[in-house]
């Protein structure tokens, strides 16, 4: 589909859409640059408030991913006017402003539609110092590969209807998507960090996968990472979801996997919503970052490195 798209030459446009990037990123002077990117999606959660929160979260966080501070956003909403009560937007446009104030941004307005589907998102401006930008892909071999919120939001999140999910264990999950990866970022960029980027619903391993580059690969300890037990269960029970399944069909020449259990294979392959940030830092700053990030509500983890080029994207052991 991007094939189409006529291509775009201007030498102060220093990251496009032709990357697998989290935002683009475009040169305003020798040390200024602003961060432009967007998300919007329907609720994954019955209350509206939690649900505006949730979604702006996702949306700051391609920011962050790319080494930036967050500046301003506009909201985007698709609302059935006939089919819901306005409070109920309203709720969910409170959620994503006090979620942009906490990122220490301005919500300037938006724009709305009238549709047959609630969707709700922001579109996000953030700046970076062009020195500065967190590409995905410039991991230095020997890196180690922290990631800073625990997996399995997404087969939480879809299981919850029905009564399949614990309270306490749902809980866990949303309080993981309302927290901002400004905290782990502000922590992080104190170290020697070479890449960046967040998991969303490309799941673990696909998010890795695009850290990856013809000139090296990354190795992942299986056992280092976090994730919400009960996601395991889910998962050893028979559950899946479609992004899960998607996801292991693309990347399954892209990645190795060994010794792994069925249930943790899904757990690495899950979307996750409001996923944590995946940082390739050097291996002598990994502990001391890894150890400062534990500071945090939510635990961090080191789960693998960057090794010399094989024939597999990621090996998973």
């Amino acid at each position: 589909m991007l094939s189409n798209i006529p291509q775009f030459t201007d030498p102060n446009l220093l990251v496009g859409f032709d990357t697998s990037d989290d935002g683009s990123v475009y040169k305003l002077s020798d040390d200024l640059a602003i961060i432009n990117t967007m998300d919007f999606f329907a609720p994954i959660v019955d209350d509206p408030y939690l649900f505006g929160k949730i979604a702006a979260v996702t949306a700051l966080s391609d920011i962050y991913a790319m080494g930036g501070e967050v500046k301003t956003a506009l909201n985007i909403v698709c609302f059935p006017l006939a089919a819901m009560d306005p409070a109920i937007l309203g709720e969910i446009l409170r959620g994503g402003a006090e979620v942009v104030k906490e990122a220490g941004g301005v919500l300037c307005g938006g724009h709305s539609h009238n549709d047959k589907e609630l969707k709700y998102g922001l579109s996000v401006t953030g700046t970076v110092h062009p020195d500065k930008i967190m590409c995905n892909n410039r991991c230095k071999i020997g890196d180690r590969i922290i990631l800073t919120k625990p997996l399995g939001v997404g087969l939480l999140s879809a299981y919850r209807i029905g009564g399949k999910v614990s309270d306490q264990s749902y809980q866990q999950a949303v309080n993981s998507m309302l927290m901002l990866n400004k905290y782990a970022f502000e922590i992080a960029k104190k170290y020697r960090i070479h890449s960046c980027t967040d998991v969303t619903g490309f799941g673990f391993l696909g998010h890795l996968n695009e850290m990856v580059s013809p000139e090296y690969s990354i190795r992942v300890d299986a056992d280092e990472v976090l994730y919400i037990q009960e996601a395991e269960r889910l998962a050893a029970d028979g559950f899946v979801t479609i992004g899960g399944t998607d996801n292991r069909n693309f990347l399954q020449d892209k990645v190795s996997l060994t010794g792994l259990s069925t249930p943790m294979e899904e757990i690495l392959f899950d979307p996750q919503t409001s996923g944590g940030l995946l940082i390739s830092v050097h291996k002598d700053d990994a502990d001391s970052l890894l150890a400062e990030l534990g500071k945090l509500d939510l635990p961090s983890c080191m789960v693998g490195e960057v090794i010399p080029r094989v024939d597999s994207n990621i090996i998973v052991q």
